[in-house]
């Protein structure tokens, strides 16, 4: 189950979603674009449900591995609750990471106060245009895949940032690791190595499983193969 930003789209997770079913994976990526495009918090209930009924098309019982990319990262202890299907791992990916229990903000005092700076008519504009154009351009391989990521964009209403997701305790008591890609999410790559979980880097931009899907495949698949069994 690939979880992409809530910023972007599937799209982010096509190319490694197509390795991994070369590999004999049954993939998933939901669409979570339409539940944040409806400015009705609180978000988590409803995101946590598509991701579930997103696992109709396996067999009930059937274990999953979550990877979870950038902000997907908070959903991870409420999607580990809400699947009717036993989940052996959860996988960080350049992502934010949750506390072990309680609950997490979707953005931090500093953060949200930055973000309703740019907000329109309760809205934020698309992530990509949240960055100077070098910055961005690098983070994609070619121009058709850029506009093909950034035309799913959605934008946010600033209500998003403003929720409190809850985690519930109990969550990573299975398998977890961490992917980075780089600077800033070392710190949370530094923070999964405290927690004693295995951490893998594949260098790169924030977006780098579109980069170079093969080495992001190769270290994903390489993370989760010994994840084979539910969690007691």
């Amino acid at each position: 189950m690939l979880l992409h930003s809530l910023l972007l789209g599937p799209r982010t997770w096509t190319p490694v979603a197509a390795r991994l079913a070369a590999l004999g994976a049954e993939t998933v990526v939901p669409s979570l674009i339409d539940v944040v495009n409806v400015d009705d918090p609180p978000f988590w209930p409803r995101l946590s449900a598509t991701i579930d009924e997103s696992l109709s098309c396996l067999p009930q019982g059937q274990p999953i591995v979550l990877v979870a990319h950038s902000n997907a990262g908070l959903l991870v202890p409420v999607v580990v609750q809400a699947v009717r299907r036993p989940v052996v791992g959860c996988l960080f990916v350049d992502a934010r990471l949750p506390p072990r229990a309680g609950s997490t903000p979707a953005a931090s005092p500093e953060r949200l106060a930055h973000l309703r700076t740019k907000v329109t008519r309760g809205r934020l504009p698309p992530w990509t245009s949240w960055w100077d154009e070098e910055d961005v351009a690098t983070l994609f391989p070619d121009p058709q895949t850029r506009w093909a990521v950034s035309a799913e964009q959605p934008r946010l209403p600033i209500s998003y940032y403003e929720q409190q997701i809850p985690v519930p305790a109990g969550w990573d008591h299975r398998p977890c690791g961490y992917l980075l890609f780089g600077p800033p999410y070392d710190r949370m790559a530094q923070e999964s190595r405290k927690r004693g979980w295995s951490v893998a880097e594949v260098p790169g931009g924030h977006l780098h499983q579109l980069v170079d899907p093969d080495a992001v495949t190769a270290r994903i698949a390489a993370m989760i193969a010994a994840w084979g069994s539910p969690a007691d």
